[in-house]
């Protein structure tokens, strides 16, 4: 998933509760919130069979599942509005699912994120989890919080840059204004070395012969 493809209502998908009971259908029947709706963001983001019936009818709506105690998207009903080409896939219920954030991974459980590339073992880039297959993120929130620091770094990164090459240009103008015939203040002359010259004292006079 690029920046470009990111849509305005995946963030309040990731952050919407969901699985709660209707509080407009409380005495029917399949009255759980397990539904959103791509279009309309007004309160309450999630919402049951009943609701949709009355308010989403004409509306693209997407429904959660549960795996394990944790929400599920069938990639089916999302990979036609959203690029999931990097997140991890699996196949629960003979239905082909993608997560929506981040699962927390028991300690020990799985490859150690700072395994070396020649085990062949991959991990999510966001939280460290270990993959099955060649994806980069294990889940659409680790997608997005990846997407989010891919945004950051380029500012980081160019903002070091740009005060060295402002200090290499000083230096060069320096270097350049010496072409003149002004000396360079930077440059120094060469101390001249010192030669020790040793005087003879005088003749010297041989030992005499016994």
């Amino acid at each position: 998933m690029k920046r470009e493809t990111v849509p305005s209502w995946l963030e309040l998908l990731l952050a919407t509760k969901f699985f709660t009971n209707c509080t407009n259908h409380l005495l029917a029947s399949r009255n759980e919130c397990n539904l959103f709706c791509i279009k309309c963001k007004a309160p309450p983001a999630a919402f049951c069979f009943h609701c949709r019936s009355c308010d989403h009818s004409t509306h693209r709506v997407i429904q959660i599942r549960r795996s394990s105690y944790h929400n599920v998207v069938k990639v089916s009903e999302i990979e036609d509005i959203l690029d999931i080409s990097d997140v991890q896939t699996y196949i629960i219920n003979s239905a082909r699912v993608v997560f929506l954030n981040e699962r927390p991974q028991l300690r020990g459980s799985g490859v150690s994120i700072c395994k070396g590339p020649s085990s062949g073992a991959r991990n999510c880039e966001t939280c460290g989890r270990t993959l099955l297959d060649a994806f980069r993120f294990c889940s659409l929130g680790c997608n997005l919080m990846g997407i989010k620091e891919d945004v950051s770094m380029p500012s980081i990164v160019e903002s070091g840059p740009l005060c060295g090459e402002k200090d290499d240009v000083t230096s060069t103008t320096n270097v350049g204004s010496s072409t003149s015939g002004d000396k360079d203040t930077c440059e120094e002359e060469p101390v001249p070395k010192r030669i020790a010259r040793h005087r003879r004292k005088g003749i010297p006079q041989r030992a005499p012969f016994f």
